[in-house]
Parts: structure tokens; C-alpha cells; sequence
């Protein structure tokens, strides 16, 4: 028995079995990224998965959606759109200050509550000193004479508009959009989000 476990340790077919665990992972890794690349649509810089959730979708696809959103609901039920970049393309930084501009009466369509939800990339909220982690449509936000709203990104307070502010990380950072019981204008394709815009 100690001469065929010796045997089995410098044949290098534990050495096989590694490396081939490994690649096999890094083939998933890249397959689920190729198909989540293949569902996603991405629109003034924000990207959504439609078909997480829904019946019918193949092992690839349920894969892809696991990995990018866990534990998702079907787009019915919570539309999610996440960005790292602005609506210049750029990486989104704490380093900028930004706008989400919303027109008036154009704020989501739902029959529930939407959020906005700043984190660092991996996905983590980070500590501010005001304890605010997100705004939606129970956040007490000004309206501008116009009776739209703006949404002010950035780390640092900004000098006026508090009342509107949600603090980001100071590094680059990830943004999630999350509509619950979305309108039939977000169902259909028809509402899009607005794109970010670097603050002047």
C-alpha cells in the first residue's frame, strides 16, 4: 500500500488531476462569461440580463446568471442594471462627481419601489460617514423647479444638493439599479435608464 501511494505521488497524475481541475474551472469561467456577454443588454451604459429566471433556459444560461446576478428574480419580478462606467464610457471614480438626471415624470415605472445602490466593484458597500447606501422612491429627494430630479454621485458631500446625495466609494466604483414589480414601459423595452454624466 505505501509503495503504490508513493508510486501514485511522483507519477504525476496528481499533478494531471490538478491541472486539469484548474482548466476545467477556467473553461467554465469563460464559457459563462461568453454566454452572459451573449444575454446581456447594455443601454447609456447600463446593462441588464433579461432572461435569468425564466423556464427553459439551458445549463449555460442558468450558469451565467448564478455567476453575474445570484439568488435573481425573473426581470417580471426585479429588473436589475448594473454599470461601472459613465455616458462617456468612462470608469466610474470617486475621484469625479456625477449626475443622474431624471426628467420629470420620468423616474421608473413600478408597482413596488426602485433603488440605486453605489458599491466597490466586487460588489461590497463601503462605509460613509452618513450611513446613507442607497436612494429610491422613499428617499425624501428635491425635485428642481422643472419637477425633475437629480441624483448626486460622489464621494465627497457636494457643496449644496444634500438632500439629493449618495455617497460612493472613493476608488472606482459599481452601480445597481433595481426596479421591483417594473412598469410594462421597463417590460417592454420601451423605458431606458439615463446615462450617467460626469458632474462639471
Amino acid at each position: 500500500m505505501v509503495n503504490a501511494l508513493a508510486w501514485f505521488s511522483q507519477s504525476g497524475v496528481v499533478q494531471g488531476l490538478i491541472l486539469g481541475a484548474v482548466l476545467a474551472f477556467l473553461t467554465a469561467i469563460l464559457l459563462m462569461n461568453a454566454v452572459a456577454r451573449t444575454i446581456t443588454t447594455t443601454v447609456n451604459g447600463w446593462s441588464a440580463i433579461r432572461k435569468c429566471g425564466q423556464p427553459g433556459n439551458g445549463v449555460l444560461v442558468r450558469a451565467a446568471c448564478a455567476k453575474a446576478l445570484p439568488v435573481v428574480n425573473v426581470f417580471e419580478e426585479a429588473a436589475y442594471w448594473t454599470t461601472t462606467v459613465d455616458g462617456s464610457g468612462q470608469t466610474l471614480s470617486g475621484g469625479h462627481g456625477y449626475v443622474l438626471h431624471f426628467p420629470a415624470g420620468k423616474l421608473p415605472p413600478n408597482d413596488a419601489f426602485w433603488s440605486l445602490i453605489p458599491t466597490d466593484i466586487v460588489g461590497y458597500m463601503v462605509n460613509n460617514p452618513t450611513n446613507r447606501y442607497s436612494v429610491g422612491d422613499r428617499s425624501p429627494l428635491a425635485q428642481n423647479a422643472d419637477g425633475s430630479v437629480d441624483i448626486y454621485l460622489q464621494h465627497q458631500a457636494p457643496g449644496r444638493h444634500e438632500q439629493n446625495w449618495l455617497p460612493t466609494p472613493s476608488g472606482k466604483f459599481k452601480l445597481t439599479f433595481r426596479v421591483y414589480l417594473p412598469g410594462a414601459a421597463i417590460l417592454d423595452g420601451t423605458y431606458q435608464l439615463p446615462s450617467i454624466v460626469k458632474a462639471p
